[in-house]
């Protein structure tokens, strides 16, 4: 098969790299240096697995810019493309998604339409309103940031949503599976509807799992309790397990603080009091966190380091990132922040313009007079002494 991937972030490329074990795969990118560094065969991301999966596979990667060279001659079409909440309409924000597919079936009137973007319920279905004579399929993924490559290779479950049953969903499902090493993934058929709401009931559940460890240490560090303690004694009850239990400063990220709200938008009248909640709780963490901070500040005039705004180790991304926030308020409270992240760019230190940075790891460390990290690193194992954390069991 001949598959055009449109969008190479960490579902698209990760995507890529699997199928592409037994398939010719094209990527297309709006980003000239992504598609540059894809056709030298170097990965745009940062993931050991990535670079190892690149050398294995048997037909090179390509990319391109144009999406008449991408999907003129494809067999599917495969649709990664970002789809932020829109705090204004309530909503994601579905217009690039649209154009690309409007200018991809405008070329290829035959290969089906497979969505692997974030929508709202009922958005594969409004697409036949289009007159798009497509088949569109919507396929969630469940790839986490750092792992994408490890959980596309190692899928839990493989879902299909379309309208009625198909027998190019069909096929689809079966390269899907033959491109993992998870020969047992069980494969679900459903509607395109409820397939979409599988994804963001899943994001939602894992965002109230992790407020709900949060809001534990919450309570532990108001009472004065080892909040470890009382974790691994609710984590060794087999129907809680000991996963997603690591308090953080809150959950953030690609995927969990856009698919909370737009689950909440999608209730809309249906009574809910629990989604409502846990967008809630993660707001009154991060304030509880800052003020915290400001507790163990002994010089108000001091400075705050914060080491880091990655939400998770093996990252590059901070987008929504609860580090950020907090740091916002400090700032907003006439504190000094210090800010150390290695991976910034220079559109990024524009964009966080009202922030200090500091790209020397031993200047911040001395400058900083606490030292604010989300999750904990041995480069901060000599000021141990002076750094804020809520990491305990040092893992993501």
């Amino acid at each position: 098969m001949k598959i055009t991937i449109i969008g190479t972030g960490y579902v698209g490329f990760a995507n890529a790299l699997a199928l592409a074990q037994h398939h010719e795969i094209i990527c297309l990118d709006t980003c000239p240096e992504k598609v540059e560094l894809i056709n030298q065969g170097y990965s745009p991301l940062q993931e050991k697995q990535a670079a190892e999966l690149l050398k294995s596979i048997s037909q090179p990667l390509s990319a391109t810019t144009s999406i008449d060279e991408a999907c003129k001659e494809a067999d599917y079409m495969i649709f990664s493309v970002p789809t932020n909440y829109d705090e204004y309409t309530n909503n994601f924000d579905t217009s690039i998604l649209v154009e690309v597919i409007k200018n991809a079936v405008s070329i290829n009137q035959s290969a089906p339409c497979i969505i692997r973007s974030t929508i709202p319920v009922g958005f594969t279905d409004s697409l036949q309103g289009l007159s798009i004579q497509n088949e569109i399929i919507f396929v969630p993924e469940f790839l986490r940031e750092g792992l994408s490559i490890h959980d596309a290779l190692y899928p839990s479950r493989i879902i299909i949503g379309c309208k009625t049953y198909s027998p190019k969903a069909e096929a689809f499902a079966k390269i899907l599976l033959e491109s993992t090493k998870e020969e047992d993934a069980e494969i679900l058929h459903m509607n395109s509807a409820e397939a979409e709401t599988v994804k963001l009931f899943s994001n939602t559940y894992l965002a109230m799992r992790v407020s709900f460890f949060n809001e534990l240490d919450t309570f532990a560090i108001e009472k004065s309790m080892n909040a470890r303690d009382i974790i691994d004694g609710l984590s060794l009850d087999p129907r809680i397990g000991d996963h997603y239990n690591n308090p953080s400063f809150g959950y953030g990220g690609y995927c969990l603080p856009k698919d909370t709200k737009q689950m909440l938008s999608s209730f809309g009248e249906i009574p809910q009091a629990l989604i409502e909640s846990v967008i809630t709780s993660n707001i009154k963490r991060k304030a509880f966190i800052t003020d915290n901070i400001l507790e163990l500040l002994d010089d108000p005039q001091g400075v705050v380091g914060i080491f880091r705004l990655i939400m998770k180790s093996n990252t590059d991304n901070f987008r929504s990132s609860a580090v950020l926030d907090i740091a916002s308020s400090l700032s907003e409270r006439g504190i000094k922040v210090l800010i150390y992240e290695p991976n910034l760019k220079e559109t990024d230190v524009k964009m966080y313009s009202n922030f200090k940075f500091e790209d020397d790891l031993k200047s911040f460390k001395s400058k900083s007079n606490i030292i604010v990290a989300n999750r904990i690193s041995a480069e901060l194992d000599d000021v141990s002494e002076k750094t804020y954390t809520r990491d305990i069991f040092n893992n993501n």
